[in-house]
């Protein structure tokens, strides 16, 4: 990992959870794993402070924990560096949860997050408490709840392991794949005694079942939205459903994390998915040609490899994600240096390799400014130089040497996404300051609204509420609409951000063989 990556760690920390939190996270970022008393003697904390933090990381799935191969009495804990960016992407977790189950899924998904990890009961109390959905039964919140867990959703954490031969002080879990999506047993009889207070939550059958929200599932489906809104965009709506079905197929057959291509999928297939699923007309009637059209698209999502049973298709996830990792490149350097640059590196790349003179010729752009342009990208690292040396003619002849321009794909990836991190911590400790630096005014702006809407509800007369209204005097309100505005275009660069940290991070998953924080399970 990157420092800029661990500064960008230790800020999203710092917003969520806190300085002690962020204190303890920063030790175990600089190592492998570290004890309970090396955490305490490097940043300086007391022992119980250190619990505590080491605790909340632990039930939020940031830190695991195991014995010490030294000291079976001694637990080692290490920080997981990749999950830490995913307290970002919890409102778009919450709006896609939205999206499929509704308010109910949402409300559920929300306690989840907060809670960092719970009990099935715990869950569905903590939303029937709320009442944000009046109209919702504990029934609603159940059946919603276990078809989360169903589609994968929601995952169970692995149970503890108690026995008469667990001496050790480091507690034991027992991993069993097959229990991870198992339904507990919630009984709702029981919840409402607990909501009544005559029972208590320690009674409930699902007391050993903790849950938490499955991020891989989440992040499946923004991969699955990146790959169809790009065909939507390029070939229309028709092949981006046919696509979409290919997906769903796709799934049934093949590991959804399978780094380079998919089990094969043959035409029938496809064709009786879409007659049974689709009303789309027009797709089933040319479903031949939108196949064509995807199998022939540069773009390289889908290919045909074979003749038997209408043919043979394969999803080619590495030339998908290769070839949305560098349009994003090529945008980026259209923004910086303008479209002749783009150019050049779409020569170079496609090229492998290409001497100065021959780069300008290809490129059809004036000598000095191809010169100026592939010097500005080679001090950027988007290009890089490879030097090829052939001996002279004579014994005593000097050397020459070729200076050929290239593209390292994996170079420069790695460090656009340096560049987005960078970028995103910026915009993070920008935010912030903002905050604190206008913190007063934004204050009395919440006290004001509060008792401007407390007033509404007790009746007062317009006139009334305008004058205290006009408390808030026009300079203020001038400023604090500039910190506002501010804010929320910070806000929004967050999000295209973390999308171009997203989209670069699948091409390291599908095109490279560089470890990633994907897990089938986590």
């Amino acid at each position: 990992m990157s420092a800029d990556y661990s500064h960008l760690s230790s800020a999203i920390l710092e917003q969520c959870f806190g300085k002690v939190v962020q204190a303890v996270a920063d030790c175990l970022f600089s190592a492998t794993t570290r004890t309970l008393g090396q955490i305490t003697s490097a940043t300086k904390l007391s022992r119980k402070e250190v619990a505590f933090a080491l605790a909340v990381l632990v039930k939020f799935r940031l830190v695991d924990f195991t014995a010490s191969k030294a000291n079976p009495f001694l637990a080692e804990y290490a920080l997981r560096r990749e999950d830490v960016l995913c307290l970002l992407r919890y409102p778009r977790y919450v709006h896609l949860v939205q999206t499929k189950y509704g308010n109910v899924g949402a409300s559920i998904s929300e306690e989840l997050i907060n809670s960092g990890s719970d009990t099935a009961t715990g869950i569905l109390l903590k939303c029937l408490a709320e009442n944000e959905n009046k109209a919702e039964s504990p029934e609603s919140y159940r059946n919603t709840f276990l078809e989360m867990i169903t589609d994968h959703y929601i995952i169970k954490r692995p149970e503890l392991l108690v026995g008469d031969d667990q001496d050790e002080n480091v507690p034991k879990f027992e991993t069993n794949e097959c229990d991870f999506f198992r339904h507990p047993n919630i009984d709702l009889q029981l919840l409402a005694k607990i909501q009544k207070g005559e029972a208590t939550l320690a009674e409930a059958r699902d007391s050993h079942m903790v849950w938490n929200l499955n991020h891989d599932r989440f992040h499946q489906d923004f991969r699955d939205t990146i790959m169809v809104d790009a065909i939507e965009r390029k070939l229309g709506e028709n092949a981006a459903e046919c696509f979409r079905f290919i997906l769903k197929i796709m799934y049934n057959t093949t590991d959804p994390w399978e780094r380079k291509l998919s089990n094969q999928i043959t035409f029938v297939e496809i064709k009786q998915a879409i007659e049974r699923k689709s009303n789309n007309l027009d797709l089933m009637k040319y479903l031949d040609q939108y196949i064509s059209l995807l199998t022939e698209d540069s773009l390289g999502f889908f290919r045909r490899v074979g003749d038997m049973g209408g043919g043979v298709y394969v999803v080619d996830m590495e030339h998908a994600f290769e070839s949305l990792a560098f349009a994003c490149v090529e945008c980026v350097i259209t923004e910086r240096f303008g479209s002749k640059a783009a150019r050049i590196f779409r020569v170079i790349r496609c090229k492998k390799y290409i001497e100065q003179e021959d780069l300008q010729k290809e490129a059809m752009i004036p000598s000095k400014e191809a010169k100026s342009l592939a010097y500005n990208l080679f001090q950027e690292q988007f290009i890089h130089v490879k030097i090829i040396k052939k001996p002279g003619g004579g014994s005593n002849g000097p050397a020459k040497a070729f200076y050929l321009f290239q593209v390292r794909e994996k170079d420069t990836v790695r460090m656009l996404l340096d560049a987005s991190y960078k970028s995103l911590y910026n915009t993070i400790e920008r935010s912030n300051y903002e905050k604190n630096e206008h913190k007063g005014l934004i204050e009395k702006s919440q006290r004001l609204d509060s008792i401007v809407e407390a007033m509404k509800e007790r009746g007062e007369t317009d006139e009334y509420i305008a004058e205290i209204v006009e408390t808030f005097t026009p300079p203020e309100c001038e400023i604090l609409n500039k910190v506002k505005n501010r804010i929320k275009t910070l806000s929004k660069a967050e999000l295209t951000l973390d999308d171009t940290i997203f989209l670069l991070q699948m091409y390291q998953h599908h095109c490279t063989t560089l470890p990633t924080g994907i897990r089938k399970f986590k």
